[in-house]
């Protein structure tokens, strides 16, 4: 198996929510382990995320958890996460997935560089990056 890097996206208390918003958005299946069934955390962690993962329809594969209480949790986000390819139909229908609830920092339109590209941030706060190679959105 090759090396692969996965983006794993880390929430106080929301993981399984986020989850099932980007399974709307992406497709797929989602598969959970909660910190209760493998008997670690505190009572009001027991059902939290330790674990979860969303397999997409096209094999992308998005991983997420809760992170415990006594573990800080950053409140700036400084990671992008970056959709890309040729497909113009499903990246855009991404795009529209991940602003509902959302805020757009830049529509996806057509880019300098001759492709389309846009940016959002997503009502968990996970900035994401659009871009539709050639002529498109």
């Amino acid at each position: 198996m090759p090396t692969q890097l996965t983006p794993y996206l880390a929430f106080r208390d929301t993981a399984r929510e986020a989850l099932d918003f980007y399974r709307s958005v992406f497709g797929g299946e989602c598969t959970v382990s909660t910190f209760g069934e493998f008997g670690v955390g505190g009572p009001a962690e027991k059902d939290r995320l330790m674990h979860g993962q969303l397999i997409a329809a096209n094999g992308m594969l998005l991983m997420a958890s809760d992170r415990p209480d006594d573990i800080p949790l950053e409140s700036e986000n400084s990671i992008s996460l970056s959709l890309s390819g040729d497909d113009a139909d499903e990246l855009t229908a991404y795009f529209a997935g991940l602003s509902e609830g959302g805020a757009v920092g830049v529509p996806l339109e057509k880019a300098p560089w001759g492709d389309s590209f846009g940016m959002v941030t997503d009502r968990y706060g996970i900035h994401w990056m659009v871009n539709i190679a050639g002529e498109a959105a």
